[in-house]
């Protein structure tokens, strides 16, 4: 039964000749003539692909790139004991990623279109999951490389491995000088690189392909530390940065939850939010099409955030619609979205509206209970010297009297205005 089961998954089934590999392999290294000829033209449609944030043109890069040869290669050679091959592959790696990021950096100085794109940015954050996409997909393409039936994986592993992508962007990190953008693009290029190599130098070795060069113990034991040396020196950053992806995802989808309970759920209109998870303390920036909030209400609202488990943030909800204007359109045209400039507008035209409006049919059935004697009463606010320095708003009362000779306190009604209004700037004025 246990014999069936390793007869099942015996890599040895369907096995192409070793001579006939090892010559497939070997022709593949090599960077002169076409092969380079390609390699820069490849390089070119992948930026091109980048720039214009095309997943398709990035993906017809990455199929006719030839990349793979040499990294494969060297993860034979190393499999094998043949160290001048070994030699020659990591030469040729060098030669091809230097031509590329020389072709890449020269296409993003010269290309007038340079806005960072979500298909450059994928590449600058590598993490555990490159890594093992890298080493697996280095497995899949090894393991069809050695059959009789290639079958279609070579074009997959092309696509996922995907080398030409962060290549290119590293050569956009230099063409911009923008260094973060190149080391993590290059970081991504490395794990790829030598993970691809390291699936290679398991599977050849599975295999027992006949070695080159005979070692003695401590040499293939120094070569063994060396492999795990390089290992962990790539994937302990992956996993950092791993970590950080996942703490900045559950961070989010906590301020999501905040701000659906706290304001979507009470039918508040939202028209801005920004999430700064790289400031320290981290800043969420709302602002809502009508609702204002007092600093009572912002203190608590700060305060409930721990409650959500969103720990060194600070709430910031802008609440001066003017200035809001252009910064709530810019936000909302990079996210793709849709929002009428006319109901901004219809909002700071009601925010001003209401610094002279007067809610005249409480106020009105006030007086008339108070001043049965004045009739047709009217109120709002008027300028003073609107074109000078010393603007000032003043509250107007107009009325009509039945009898104009009947004596009025005026003063009592001032009085009551200033108090009802808080202001000192008050004036009544009789029709005629």
């Amino acid at each position: 039964m246990i014999s069936n089961f390793f007869d099942f998954i015996d890599l040895h089934n369907g096995e192409e000749r070793k001579e006939k590999v090892a010559e497939t392999i070997k022709t593949n290294i090599s960077f002169r003539g076409s092969n380079l000829w390609v390699l820069a033209c490849a390089i070119v449609i992948a930026s091109v692909g980048l720039n214009v944030n095309s997943t398709a043109v990035i993906i017809g890069a990455m199929l006719i790139s030839p990349l793979m040869g040499p990294i494969v290669g060297a993860g034979f050679a190393l499999a094998i004991y043949d160290f001048d091959l070994l030699k020659k592959s990591v030469k040729n790696l060098l030669i091809a990623t230097v031509v590329s990021l020389f072709v890449a950096t020269i296409y993003f100085f010269f290309s007038p279109f340079k806005e960072i794109q979500s298909e450059l940015l994928a590449r600058t954050s590598p993490n555990i999951y490159d890594v093992l996409i890298a080493f697996f997909g280095g497995l899949v393409g090894v393991i069809a490389l050695t059959r009789v039936e290639k079958g279609n994986p070579i074009p997959g592993v092309a696509i996922a491995t995907a080398l030409m992508p962060p290549l290119c962007t590293a050569g956009y990190g230099l063409a911009v000088m923008n260094l973060p953008f190149f080391l993590g693009a290059f970081y991504l290029y490395c794990i790829n690189c030598f993970f691809i190599c390291i699936s290679t130098f398991l599977i050849i070795r599975y295999l027992k392909y006949p070695v080159v060069k005979i070692l003695n113990t401590k040499f293939e034991k120094l070569i063994k530390y060396g492999i795990t040396v390089l290992i962990l020196v790539l994937i302990i950053p992956s996993f950092y940065l791993a970590y950080n992806l996942f703490e900045e995802k559950k961070y989010r989808q906590n301020v999501e939850q905040f701000i659906t309970n706290e304001f979507i759920n009470k039918n508040f209109t939202l028209i801005f939010r920004q999430i700064k998870f790289n400031s320290n303390p981290k800043k969420i920036e709302l602002a809502f099409l009508t609702k204002k909030f007092t600093d009572e209400e912002l203190k608590l609202l700060n305060q409930k955030l721990e409650q959500y488990d969103i720990p060194n943030t600070e709430l910031n909800i802008k609440q001066d619609t003017k200035d809001l204007k252009g910064e709530i359109l810019n936000e909302l045209g990079n996210q793709n979205k849709i929002l009428s400039e006319k109901d901004i507008l219809i909002n700071t035209l009601q925010s001003e509206l209401s610094e002279y409006k007067i809610d005249n049919t409480e106020t009105i059935k006030e007086i008339s209970i108070l001043f049965p004697e004045l009739k047709d009463v009217s109120i709002g606010r008027h300028i003073i010297n609107p074109n000078t320095d010393s603007t000032k708003t003043m509250t107007v009362l107009l009325y009509q009297t039945d009898d104009t000779n009947k004596e009025f306190d005026k003063n009592k009604i001032d009085q009551w205005l200033k108090q009802k209004f808080k202001t000192n700037e008050i004036k009544i004025v009789c029709q005629q």
